[in-house]
C-alpha cells in the first residue's frame, strides 16, 4: 500500500490530463484545445523565446516583491507579536489593509505614482504585506515564555535568542507565509502586469485574452504554474525538511 501511495501523484495528475482531454474530444471547441494543442502552442513559445523573456520579468517582479513583503511583514508581525501596546494601536490598520482590494490597491498606486517598475512592485507589497504581519504575529504570540526567559537567564544576545530560540518556534508560521504568499503574490502580479505593464506573463495573458486564444493563455498558465511548483520542490520543501531537523 505504502508503494502504491508513492504513485499518487502521478496517477492524480494523468487522471486530470485525461478527464480534460475527454472534455476537449468531446466538446470539440476551440474554447478547450485538448492538452497536445496546449503543449505544442508552449513549445513554439518557448523556442520564440517569448516565454523566457516573459516568464523572467514577472519573475524577476515576483522575486523582488516577495523578499521585500516578507522581510518587512516578520519584522512588523514579530514586533506586533511581541509589543501589546504597538499591536492594539495598529490592529485596525490590518483590518483595512487586508479588507482593501487588491484591485483597488493596484489601481491607486499606478494613479499616486505613474506606470512605472515601482509602481508595480509597490503595489504587489502592499498587497502581501499584511498577511505576512498577521500570520508572523500569530507565531509570535505563542512563543514559548520559558525558553525566552532561559535565554535572557543565560545572557544570550538579541541575535543568538533570534536564531536559536524565536526562528525556531516561528519556523511553521514563516514557511506557511511563504507558501500561501507565493500562490497569493503570482496571481496579484498578474493584475498588476495586466493593468499596466509592458511585459510579464499577465500582459500575455491579456494579449490573449482580446484574440480569444485560449490555447495559448493556458500556456503561459502552466509554465507558471510549473515554475511555482518547481519552486516548492527545489528550494521551499528542502529548506522546511533542513529547518526542522532540530525536532528530531
Amino acid at each position: 500500500m505504502n508503494r502504491l501511495q508513492k504513485f499518487f501523484p502521478v496517477l492524480s495528475l494523468a487522471a486530470f490530463f485525461a478527464i480534460w482531454q475527454g472534455l476537449a474530444f468531446s466538446l470539440n471547441s476551440t474554447l478547450l484545445p485538448s492538452p497536445l494543442m496546449v503543449l505544442g502552442v508552449f513549445w513554439l513559445e518557448l523556442i520564440s523565446g517569448q516565454l523566457t523573456y516573459h516568464l523572467g520579468a514577472t519573475l524577476v517582479r515576483l522575486i523582488v516583491s516577495f523578499t521585500i513583503a516578507m522581510l518587512l511583514g516578520s519584522a512588523i508581525g514579530l514586533a506586533l507579536g511581541r509589543l501589546k501596546k504597538l499591536d492594539a494601536f495598529f490592529d485596525n490598520w490590518l483590518v483595512i489593509f487586508l479588507n482593501i482590494p487588491a484591485l483597488v490597491t493596484i489601481i491607486l498606486c499606478y494613479v499616486w505614482f505613474g506606470l512605472n517598475e515601482a509602481s508595480a512592485i509597490l503595489a504587489v507589497v502592499i498587497n502581501k504585506l499584511p498577511n505576512v504581519v498577521v500570520t508572523v504575529r500569530e507565531g509570535a504570540r505563542a512563543l514559548d515564555q520559558d525558553l525566552l526567559d532561559m535565554a535572557r537567564c543565560y545572557r544570550m544576545s538579541r541575535l543568538n535568542t533570534l536564531q536559536h530560540v524565536i526562528w525556531p518556534q516561528l519556523h511553521p508560521f514563516l514557511m506557511s507565509a511563504t507558501r500561501s504568499g507565493l500562490a497569493l503574490i503570482w496571481k496579484i502580479i498578474l493584475i498588476v502586469e495586466l493593468l499596466g505593464r509592458n511585459n510579464g506573463v499577465g500582459f500575455q495573458l491579456h494579449l490573449y485574452f482580446q484574440l480569444f486564444d485560449v490555447a495559448s493563455i493556458l500556456a503561459y498558465s502552466i509554465a507558471f504554474v510549473i515554475v511555482i511548483q518547481g519552486i516548492e520542490y527545489t528550494i521551499l520543501k528542502p529548506l522546511d525538511k533542513k529547518s526542522q531537523r532540530w525536532r528530531r
